[in-house]
């Protein structure tokens, strides 16, 4: 599990494609520091193992389903990632629950400048507007964000926006980027469980 507040920004050295996945290499030494094979460390909002490591940097290997559903499929090297090391028990939980199991990708629409904040609008696939809610949780490129606004429900075409402060801005990748970049994204897993469980709730009444 992990919090959504970025550690560091690495910076990925080496990318070795086979077949439908690949390895990924990433330098990042406040995320190695006390890193051990097998641990969890979420690279730009993706949970992924250590499978190799070195005193500034590790090696995980991503498979397929992960990079059809996330901005890893076009990874190369010199891309700026976020960093989070796995959160342990007790620690505070900063943001919101994070798994880094993304739920797809949006793609940023809109940057409206006020001053030293930033509003960032990005679309919203219609099959996750439903999980999305104004002044609710949402994981950005692993960033924990607090949604600013949302479409309204009529619009065809959803989205959202998060309001970014400077040190947002600085501390993650996300003052990086640029109208129609793609960044991953993840819902919060208590709306999910309840999706599922008003569905699950809804089809058994049909039944019977």
């Amino acid at each position: 599990m992990f919090t959504g507040i970025i550690e560091e920004i690495g910076t990925v050295t080496a990318v070795s494609r086979s077949g439908s996945s690949l390895r990924l290499s990433v330098r990042g030494p406040l995320a190695v520091s006390d890193a051990h094979h097998g641990d969890s460390i979420a690279v730009s909002g993706v949970c992924l193992t250590v499978v190799e490591q070195s005193a500034d940097g590790f090696a995980a290997d991503v498979m397929g389903q992960t990079l059809a559903m996330s901005t890893l499929a076009t990874v190369d090297v010199g891309r700026r990632v976020n960093l989070e090391r796995a959160a342990h028990v007790g620690d505070r939980l900063g943001g919101h629950i994070v798994q880094g199991h993304v739920d797809g990708t949006s793609r940023l629409e809109s940057i409206t400048d006020d001053g030293d904040w930033r509003v960032l609008r990005f679309s919203l696939p219609a099959e996750l507007a439903r999980l999305v809610v104004d002044k609710g949780s949402i994981a950005v490129d692993g960033t924990s964000l607090t949604v600013s606004d949302v479409a309204p429900a009529e619009h065809a075409a959803q989205w959202f926006e998060v309001s970014l402060i400077p040190e947002t801005l600085t501390a993650t990748t996300l003052g990086d980027l640029s109208v129609g970049d793609h960044v991953n994204i993840e819902t919060d897993i208590i709306a999910r469980h309840v999706e599922r469980m008003l569905a699950l709730g809804a089809a058994e009444g049909s039944n019977r």
